[in-house]
């Protein structure tokens, strides 16, 4: 079995893994800091589209987490880098909030709804029936159907939450057509926020609390990969898969000696 080099890079999820419904998990405060103390790249990544790394960075901040903007990595800054790549100065029908409409704006998108190159579907807590029927329509008329994350549910304080994924399906049911979506597990994701830091795959791990976005994603991307127990996995949910972590840990706590 080959040695893998040492870790010189971080990403790590957000949700399950650093924070849990509002609060931070134990430890996390000490992995931040001892990130930044030691000057090794990192990322903060989240599925969900919903927020700006500023608004992220505020929230964390009142948390107790002192995270740089710079250092936080969303579904929807990679969407808007893969339509930027894809065609730029593009046009896009947007269901989401203002973590996805402020990306798509920031490289040069126009929002429309007349005959746009995209449908580009992200996180809401108010999808609108009349929305989902413009996209449907427009999709059916030759849009581009693009999807912030395949998440099928969010967490809530009351529970769970319809998510993109779930949304997704509707349209796709309504039209036929398949999305293709830009977040985790999609190791697109994961390189261009490799690539934003500047950090190489053979010399970084992904750490996250789930097996079939966060450690799959870091597993096709070429990661070592750590798996937490604070969030949505359990010991036994980890042999359902046909993969596996490079790591188990209990919390982020066990990794802060590993920086």
């Amino acid at each position: 079995m080959s040695t893998r080099r040492p870790i010189e890079s971080w990403l790590t999820d957000m949700d399950g893994v650093l924070i849990h419904e509002g609060t931070p998990i134990p430890g996390a405060d000490a992995f931040i800091k001892g990130l930044k103390e030691s000057g090794k790249p990192f990322l903060v990544l989240t599925n969900n589209s919903i927020y700006t790394p500023r608004d992220l960075h505020a929230r964390l901040t009142r948390m107790g987490l002192d995270v740089p903007v710079e250092n936080i990595w969303t579904s929807a800054l990679a969407t808007a880098k893969f339509l930027d790549d894809q065609r730029p100065g593009g046009t896009a029908y947007v269901i989401g909030e203002a973590g996805l409409t402020t990306a798509l704006h920031d490289v040069g998108y126009i929002l429309t709804d007349t005959d746009p190159d995209y449908v580009v579907l992200g996180e809401t807590r108010t999808y609108s029936f009349e929305a989902l029927t413009k996209a449907i329509r427009l999709i059916n008329n030759g849009a581009r159907f693009i999807g912030t994350n395949p998440d099928e549910t969010g967490p809530s304080p009351e529970g769970v939450l319809p998510a993109t994924g779930s949304v997704a399906a509707l349209i796709t049911k309504a039209t036929g057509k398949d999305p293709y979506f830009v977040g985790k597990p999609n190791p697109l994701m994961m390189r261009a926020g490799l690539n934003a830091i500047g950090a190489h795959s053979e010399t970084s791990a992904m750490i996250g609390d789930r097996m079939d976005t966060d450690v799959l994603a870091g597993l096709e991307s070429g990661m070592t990969t750590f798996l937490v127990l604070t969030g949505l996995t359990g010991p036994a949910d980890i042999d359902r898969h046909p993969f596996r972590p490079s790591r188990v840990v209990n919390s982020i706590a066990d990794l802060v000696s590993e920086i």
